[in-house]
């Protein structure tokens, strides 16, 4: 990507861009949806931190409350050295959407600090956090706004958040957050759930396709949470994977990893600096984000962060199915291109819901004080995605239109249809 389409670019203009087209084909009166193109709330604040070296720094941090039409607000905290608020504001309005296609009961939101968490200690990280969670105590809470993990954070963020959040109330509140540890009421199968739904979107997208997993060969992007255990999972169930890219660079090999490599390398996210064997090239610095994504492979899974498929690499891709694991990682313009090539896409907000789908079960547990099996959890979660992408595909049948135009015409109708029924409070 160039930089001046990477200066160009803004994650909440191209959001709002598919959001106008759907809601055209809708035949929605710009009056029943101008709510939904702007944030609900912002909250931007500052966040002093004493560091391990005695010196005090301030971070900014970010809660965008999107929609709460159809429920409470609901979104992950990501620390990543790009956050903005602009990102930010674009992730609440691609969770309300989220929310809606997997017909969960939430309304989007989503938080962030600009920070580069790599560069902290555990003790800097842990202070950072709680610091984050007094700051936006008055708006979040179990009722209100949940936030989970994102990119940089996990079940310990999670539980440095939930306890400095019950300490300012002065009683556990176990629900203000999901993506806990099992210890302290987070739900099974919660740590694979993105993947685990990406993997049954791309079952069903080869079903409607009429292919299936032996024969496909899949290019995963991203080795984190979503994209390495996304890798195992297809592996487990089949499918060929023939490139990995993380933070290390992209590994590819056209023969296909075996399921002990496709293990290794996603559990040991440097290993691919150095694992060599003939048939496998390891690509790293500017060429290596382009490498994985325009590799020889029938799917490829973008699972890292946004605008990863641009106007300047869409036409060399030569993936036939594209899955987003990550939210946003396809430009407009990249968009245009490949629906004229015939490539199908799995939306973000379909494809990566069911991390927030088994969010939600986590949240019914919590309030429900009993908790189910994984069996249960990951069974659940199949009927919730699968529902998903069927309604999305008839819905893309009905109006003649891509699965990224069908889930947001499904998501508006089902957020629209909300806000009417409860109309507006007007003071």
């Amino acid at each position: 990507m160039s930089k001046k389409e990477a200066k160009a670019y803004n994650p909440y203009d191209n959001m709002l861009s598919i959001m106008d087209a759907a809601a055209e084909t809708l035949g929605l009166e710009f009056n029943d949806y101008i709510a939904i193109r702007s944030p609900e709330k912002q909250l931007i604040v500052s966040l002093p931190v004493m560091m391990d070296n005695g010196k005090m720094e301030v971070f900014t941090g970010y809660r965008v409350q999107h929609n709460s039409a159809r429920g409470p607000h609901k979104g992950g905290i990501r620390y990543h050295q790009d956050v903005n608020l602009d990102e930010v504001k674009a992730l609440s309005a691609w969770m309300s959407l989220k929310c809606a296609v997997a017909n969960v009961p939430y309304g989007g939101g989503k938080g962030g600090i600009t920070v580069d968490p790599r560069k902290l200690s555990q003790g800097e990280l842990e202070r950072l956090t709680r610091a984050y969670a007094a700051a936006i105590a008055p708006i979040v809470g179990p009722q209100s706004d949940i936030p989970a993990p994102d990119v940089n954070t996990n079940g310990q963020t999670m539980t440095w958040f939930v306890d400095t959040y019950s300490k300012l109330k002065g009683e556990f509140q176990m629900g203000v957050v999901t993506g806990k540890p099992l210890e302290l009421g987070g739900s099974k199968g919660r740590e694979e759930a993105t993947s685990r739904g990406v993997l049954f979107v791309t079952r069903e997208a080869l079903k409607t396709a009429g292919k299936n997993f032996e024969d496909c060969r899949v290019a995963v992007q991203g080795n984190g949470n979503v994209g390495g255990i996304a890798a195992r999972l297809l592996a487990k169930e089949g499918c060929k994977i023939v490139g990995l890219a993380g933070t290390a660079g992209t590994i590819l090999c056209k023969d296909g990893f075996t399921m002990g490599e496709v293990v290794s390398l996603t559990m040991d996210r440097q290993l691919m600096k150095t694992y060599r064997r003939e048939g496998v090239e390891f690509i790293t610095g500017d060429d290596a984000r382009d490498a994985i994504l325009t590799c020889d492979c029938d799917v490829l899974i973008p699972a890292a962060l946004e605008n990863q498929i641009t106007s300047e690499n869409a036409d060399k891709i030569k993936a036939k199915f594209i899955i987003e694991g990550a939210n946003g990682p396809t430009s407009k313009e990249a968009d245009a291109i490949l629906d004229a090539k015939g490539v199908v896409i799995a939306p973000d907000i379909l494809a990566n819901a069911g991390g927030v789908i088994v969010s939600y079960f986590e949240w019914v547990q919590n309030l429900q004080g009993y908790y189910w099996s994984e069996e249960k959890v990951n069974s659940e979660l199949e009927k919730f995605i699968v529902t998903a992408y069927e309604d999305v595909y008839h819905t893309s049948q009905k109006y003649g239109v891509s699965l990224r135009v069908a889930a947001y015409i499904l998501a508006l109708k089902r957020i629209v249809k909300a806000r009417k029924l409860k109309g507006y409070f007007l003071g």
